[in-house]
C-alpha cells in the first residue's frame, strides 16, 4: 500500500501537470510521472476503463475523471475553478502525451489565460518513438490524424508531398488501404516506415518503397503511426517525374501540344521543363 507523500506534496507547486503516459507497454512510464499521478488532487483521463489499468498497476489512489472531446467544453469551468483553488490536476490520454492529436488543448490553453500554472512531463509519444526508427531525416512534420473523407485525405497528401521534410501521421488502417493508390501516386520514389501496436506484444514496423506498397490483408488492423521519407534531391539533368505525372502526360499527350503539357506539369513540381519535354517527346514517339 503506497500512501501520498506530504514531503513530496509540499514541493510541487500547483496547478496543472500534462503527463506523458505509455503508448502501448505499461513499464514505458517515468518515476516522475508516477510521483506526479499519485499525488495529484484527481487525473483527468479519456476513458476512465483504459486508464484504470495503469493506475492499478502503480498502486496509483488519485480520483480519474473523465475528459474527453465530446466533454471537455463542458468540464472546463469546473476543473479552472478546483485550479484556481491551488490543487494539482493531472492531464493524461489513453497513450502518449495529451493535447497532441488527444484531447487537452482547450485546458492548456484557458490555464495560459487564467495564468494557472503549467507543467509539462515528457515520456512516450508515437511521433517521436516511429521518427527515430525510420532513418529518414531528422527534419519532419507531424499532420496528426486524417479527416473521414477520402476525398479530403487525398487533397491533404497532396499539400503534404510538397513539403521538404519527412511526414509522419496517424491514420486508420482501413483509410491507409484505401489511400495507397493515391500514397503510391504523389510519393513515388520515396519510403515508407508503417508502425502497427507499437511497444506491445504484437509490434511490427513494416518497411517499403512507396511504389512497392500493395494492399494488405486483414491482419493489418488499428491504428497506424506512418512514416513517409523526405523528396529525394534533384540531381541536374535527372528525371524524377512522379507515376501521376506521367499517367497525366499520357493522357494529355494527343490532345494538348508538348509546351502546353510542359507547362501544365511544371506549375506543380520543382523539375526542370527540359526534363518534362524530353520524356513527353519520349511517349510521342512511342505511339
Amino acid at each position: 500500500m503506497i500512501n501520498k507523500s506530504k514531503s513530496i506534496t509540499k514541493n510541487l507547486k500547483s496547478g496543472l501537470y500534462v503527463v506523458s503516459t505509455p503508448i502501448g507497454n505499461l513499464g514505458d512510464i517515468t518515476l516522475r510521472a508516477i510521483e506526479i499521478l499519485r499525488n495529484s488532487d484527481f487525473i483527468l483521463c479519456e476513458d476512465t476503463r483504459v486508464s484504470k489499468n495503469l493506475l492499478f498497476k502503480y498502486e496509483i489512489k488519485s480520483k480519474l475523471i473523465s475528459n474527453h472531446k465530446f466533454n471537455e467544453k463542458k468540464n472546463l469551468t469546473k476543473i479552472i475553478g478546483s485550479l484556481k483553488k491551488n490543487q494539482i490536476v493531472s492531464l493524461i490520454s489513453d497513450a502518449g502525451t495529451p493535447a497532441i492529436s488527444d484531447p487537452g488543448s482547450i485546458l492548456v490553453n484557458e490555464c495560459v489565460k487564467e495564468k494557472i500554472n503549467v507543467t509539462p512531463l515528457p515520456g512516450a509519444s508515437a511521433v517521436s518513438t516511429a521518427v527515430s526508427i525510420s532513418g529518414f531525416s531528422e527534419k519532419y512534420f507531424f499532420y496528426g490524424f486524417f479527416p473521414s473523407k477520402l476525398k479530403d485525405i487525398q487533397n491533404d497528401l497532396k499539400s503534404l508531398s510538397k513539403l521538404d521534410s519527412s511526414i509522419i501521421f496517424f491514420i486508420s488502417s482501413k483509410k491507409f488501404t484505401n489511400a495507397i493508390k493515391t500514397i503510391k501516386e504523389i510519393f513515388s520514389g520515396r519510403e515508407i516506415l508503417i508502425c502497427r501496436e507499437m511497444t506491445k506484444f504484437y509490434e511490427e514496423y513494416l518497411r517499403y518503397k512507396v511504389d512497392d506498397l500493395k494492399n494488405f490483408d486483414e491482419h493489418l488492423k488499428g491504428e497506424l503511426t506512418i512514416v513517409i521519407s523526405e523528396k529525394k534531391k534533384v540531381k541536374k539533368g535527372s528525371l524524377l517525374l512522379s507515376e501521376s505525372d506521367k499517367n497525366n502526360i499520357k493522357k494529355m499527350i494527343n490532345k494538348l501540344s508538348i509546351k502546353e503539357i510542359t507547362n501544365l506539369i511544371s506549375q506543380n513540381n520543382e523539375i526542370p521543363k527540359k526534363e518534362i519535354y524530353n520524356y513527353c517527346l519520349k511517349i510521342k514517339n512511342e505511339i
